[in-house]
């Protein structure tokens, strides 16, 4: 009896050591592929506190709250499955499928800096003053929502690329773990953000002069603040997305463009002392003008097609 009994401690030890050597893995590996998505996350952080402006303060944090969940369920019961049956079966299918999406984010870029030259039409504004309250605020979750399906897309595929040496079991845990993570980093920055004007106000009404003063520069940092995310937002689309293509085009050895961008940022990296930080910032520039490029390219067809579209309905 003590040797069965010995027998079952050794076996559970040693499964309580496969579980933690798994929980190491799965660690470690959503660390990695987190680390990789940084570019996206950066994106997503960026772009969702504009979707939240423009309402009552006492809007602002469930509005937040319901892009949150939406993103939560679009990593979980979309994606998660789907790049799960990707790696099962048609993995050589993960880096054409993060190049549409590179390209995607570039065209959305490239939509963005056309529209800060192109005043906003007319009729847009009409129609959506037109909305009520719950009406527009539907309208701007949903909108949200579809946004970050692709951004979460972009995300999860990252995600797999760098796990896709693990067994499928291990890939789940760590694409849910990273998925949850970046949620809950990515909209607890947001919330804070849209708030920010509020503590602002709230400080800037206590006894202490010091917390006023902070507060004072809390609310008027919130109009800069959203200026630069909104520029940030846009250059790491372009930035990522274009080292998205780069990097495809690499993978496929279609090497000229791969070749330019790596031999500017390895010029770069002999900056002496910073090399470091000058290498990656020409990579990422040099992806930036691929992703410009290739976003100005979409944009400039998909214009050509709304105007020929136009035209026909005319006739």
């Amino acid at each position: 009896m003590p040797s069965g009994l010995a027998a079952l401690l050794d076996d559970v030890a040693a499964i309580t050591k496969i579980a933690a050597a798994s929980l190491d893995d799965v660690g470690a590996a959503a660390g990695k592929a987190g680390t990789k998505a940084v570019g996206v996350v950066v994106d997503d952080a960026a772009v969702t506190p504009g979707y939240a402006m423009g309402f009552t303060p006492d809007r602002e944090l469930p509005i937040v709250w319901k892009i949150a969940v939406g993103s939560l369920r679009n990593k979980l019961l979309f994606l998660l499955p789907g790049a799960l049956l990707l790696s099962a079966f048609a993995p050589w299918a993960v880096t054409p499928i993060l190049m549409v999406g590179g390209a995607y984010l570039a065209f959305e870029a490239t939509e963005k800096i056309l529209e800060a030259f192109t005043p906003q039409a007319e009729g847009e504004a009409v129609e959506e003053l037109a909305l009520s309250g719950p009406e527009l605020e539907k309208e701007k979750v949903n909108g949200a929502i579809r946004t970050d399906l692709i951004l979460s897309g972009e995300i999860m595929a990252i995600a797999l690329a760098e796990v896709a040496h693990l067994s499928l079991g291990l890939q789940a845990a760590a694409l849910a773990l990273v998925g949850v993570l970046l949620t809950v980093v990515v909209y607890g920055a947001v919330a804070l953000i849209v708030k920010m004007d509020d503590i602002g106000l709230h400080m800037s009404r206590r006894e202490n002069k010091g917390a006023q003063a902070f507060g004072r520069g809390l609310v008027k940092a919130m109009p800069v603040t959203m200026e630069a995310l909104t520029v940030i937002g846009t250059a790491a689309m372009l930035w990522v997305g274009g080292g998205i293509i780069v990097h495809g085009l690499e993978h496929f050895h279609l090497t000229p463009i791969p070749h330019w961008v790596e031999g500017f940022s390895h010029w770069a990296h002999g900056v002496p002392g910073i090399g470091a930080v000058t290498g990656w910032l020409a990579f990422a520039l040099g992806s930036a003008v691929v992703g410009l490029v290739v976003g100005g390219v979409l944009a400039g067809l998909m214009h050509l097609w709304h105007h020929r579209k136009g035209a026909a309905a005319e006739h």
